[in-house]
């Protein structure tokens, strides 16, 4: 039964903590707690000293004594002065080590996830659980170790001051414990339960915030400010009232003390002065000295009866941390898993079915291949499944059923660093990170040169205006490139995607957000550099296409069509459709080869 109880305990949240995180820092909590030794040893001396002061002050025979009685005294608090500095010093080392170790696992966890659990968890909640829980595992492990060690081992020692200078006064103290400790109690059943309500408080404030900052034109364009406002409010008053409720439950306790603390030295007085605490009246040094350890033990007892209410608390934000951290990858890379092999870069899908998590089928039974050394457009109605064949390649999901291959070799037995290797993406939703421009490029291809990335902007016409950049490649673009217009932004990518020189290039609307001119010159550039590449472009004008080996019409989550532009405007099926409603009866339609 005691087994099984450590058992539990041990794979619970406190005590996974303690073995994962307090352990790994136990230098720095080994020298902290010698030093909370030698403060709690150095206050029960100090208390202990003050019947020897008392004694020196008023009683002849021990004024010889006064002189090495005031350096013990010098000695002793300077003792406790170095201890409490390196106490502080350590115990803020190891809970600031725990902080970033906590975040560091966190981050690495959140990146082994796939693209889906982004999309099923909001940021706010992932940035409180990654912040918050850390602080929280942190404080946690402080109160902890501050209220076994320091705490309990100071009220220990004064303690036994206090029965050594008077047994029966003791008793007096001895009746204050057990009734502060029921308070305490009452106060825990509400603490949980109101730091839960708080984190969601806070996490909506966060949520605002992000929406606040990534849709300010929409809130500026359809007036939503009182709306966000509102919200604002109504989170920053939930927050507040919580706070308010946990102040108020952590408050309780000292006025409780407080109040105990009084009862016990009135008490003291009245049994001291009656003369019943024993037959030999005390000296005023003993007296002293007992209620000065009575008077000290007074705020160790006080912060071991907050502490249970201080752990629950805690405790809210180590269960969030631990519930992310023990959440199954959505992804994960085989056991077995090995390089792609050199090949061609052939892409096919094999009799795939896949479907959101909680939704139907997006694709079914699909099977396609994409020619190595080819280009090849999907062409379709927004929603039939384009962008999710791109999901599929990359490997950002599953097939349900069947296969997704390259060179036939099924993705999911390849390792996820040699599937990147081959890839280059350059998406609608332009993505920049908050560095400079020329850290932007040179993300996809470390290794590459100055040279090198520069001519992969000459490639995507972006280094012109790169060069009348305020820094030129140096220039901070700003959050996801707000300082850069979305042609801008766009080339950028485009340049990024060229100096990766993957096999692969998949270009979903690259070039949506270019001018007439500028997409012509960045298609140029494209043809050329991808001449032997596998390229992959998902595109809804139709102009940026034609020129493309194979064209596929995706509709409904199947292929419905599939040739040259030539073979499909002769099938006039679902393709000349899409090409009549772009370039009107009035346009002068290609040639057609007989």
């Amino acid at each position: 039964m005691i087994k099984r109880a450590w058992d539990e305990w041990r794979s619970g949240y406190m005590g996974r903590l303690i073995s994962e995180s307090f352990f790994a820092q136990g230098r720095l909590y080994a020298v902290a707690i010698v030093a909370m030794i030698a403060v709690a040893a150095t206050t029960a001396g100090a208390a202990f000293m003050m019947e020897y002061i008392v004694d020196a002050m008023t009683s002849p025979e021990m004024r010889s004594y006064a002189s090495l009685i005031a350096l013990g005294v010098v000695g002793l608090f300077l003792a406790k002065a170095l201890a409490t500095y390196v106490q502080a010093i350590y115990l803020a080392r190891a809970g600031n080590r725990i902080v970033a170790a906590q975040q560091d696992r966190v981050y690495r966890k959140l990146l082994r996830h796939g693209v889906s659990f982004f999309s099923a968890n909001e940021s706010s909640d992932l940035l409180m659980r990654t912040t918050n829980g850390a602080q929280s595992a942190r404080r946690l492990i402080d109160i902890l170790v501050t209220g076994f060690v320091r705490d309990a081992l100071t009220l220990v020692g004064l303690v036994i001051v206090m029965v050594y200078q008077q047994p029966v006064l003791s008793i007096m103290f001895f009746l204050v414990g057990p009734v502060a400790l029921y308070g305490v109690r009452r106060l825990l059943k509400s603490v949980r339960s109101i730091m839960q309500a708080e984190f969601k408080s806070l996490a909506e404030i966060i949520r605002v915030l992000q929406e606040t900052s990534a849709g300010i034109k929409v809130i500026k364009v359809f007036a939503l400010e009182d709306r966000m406002i509102t919200r604002m409010d109504t989170a920053i008053r939930k927050v507040e009232e919580r706070a308010n409720d946990i102040a108020r439950l952590q408050s309780i306790a000292s006025p409780l003390m407080e109040f105990l603390a009084g009862l016990a030295v009135a008490g003291v007085l009245i049994v001291s002065t009656m003369g019943i605490a024993g037959s030999e009246p005390p000296t005023a040094g003993q007296l002293m000295s007992f209620i000065t350890a009575l008077l000290m033990a007074y705020e160790p007892a006080k912060r071991l009866s907050k502490m249970r209410v201080q752990i629950e608390a805690a405790m809210v934000g180590v269960g969030l941390l631990f519930g992310l951290l023990d959440q199954e990858d959505t992804m994960q890379e085989s056991p077995d898993a090995h390089d792609l092999l050199d090949g061609p870069g052939e892409i096919a899908l094999r009799n795939v079915t896949f479907g959101y998590k909680g939704t139907i089928p997006v694709i079914e039974d699909m099977n396609l291949t994409f020619q190595a050394g080819k280009t090849t457009a999907l062409v379709g109605q927004s929603g039939g499944g384009k962008s999710t064949i791109f999901g599929l390649i990359m490997r950002f999901y599953d097939p349900d059923e069947g296969q997704v291959e390259i060179d036939g070799q099924d993705l999911r037995h390849a390792s996820y660093a040699s599937l990147r290797r081959k890839i280059s993406y350059v998406g609608q939703d332009t993505f920049l990170f908050s560095a400079s421009v020329m850290d932007n490029l040179r993300c996809s291809a470390p290794e590459a040169t100055d040279e090198e990335v520069i001519a992969a902007a000459r490639a995507a016409h972006a280094h012109d205006f790169i060069t009348e950049l305020s820094d030129g490649y140096d220039t901070q673009v700003g959050e996801n490139g707000t300082f850069l217009s979305g042609g801008q932004k766009q080339r950028i990518a485009i340049a990024r995607a060229i100096l990766r020189k993957a096999e692969i290039l998949l270009l979903d609307e690259a070039t949506s957000a270019l001018d007439a001119e500028s997409e012509s010159l960045v298609k140029q550039a494209l043809d050329s550099l991808t001449a032997d590449m596998t390229v992959v472009v998902i595109a809804h004008r139709l102009s940026t296409i034609l020129e493309a080996d194979k064209i596929m019409v995706v509709q409904d989550g199947a292929v419905v069509e599939q040739g040259n532009l030539d073979e499909l405007m002769k099938q006039n099926g679902s393709f000349r459709r899409l090409f009549d409603q772009q370039f009107k009866k009035s346009a002068a339609e290609p040639e057609v080869a007989e």
